[in-house]
């Protein structure tokens, strides 16, 4: 099929570095670029995986003085 399309900057450069790479075609170049992306669309990312870490000593927050007295350091009063 031909057709005629306009390229950014960016993409018209990518396409170009791979035509010298690999001494192919404008259009090979452009093919394998759109085959490449298409692949890519299709591939699923990872799954979300939450990791935690064990802090040591935990804070009873029952008793709210002490709480504040572990966190801030006795008061000065």
């Amino acid at each position: 099929m031909r057709t005629t399309l306009t390229l950014a900057d960016d993409v018209a450069a990518a396409v170009e570095r791979l035509r010298r790479e690999r001494s192919i075609g404008m259009s090979e170049a452009v093919n394998e670029l759109v085959r490449a992306g298409l692949a890519k669309q299709h591939e699923s990312p990872a799954p979300f995986q939450q990791v935690s870490h064990d802090l040591g000593r935990g804070i009873d927050l029952d008793n709210i003085a002490d709480t504040l007295e572990t966190l801030d350091g006795p008061s000065s009063s």
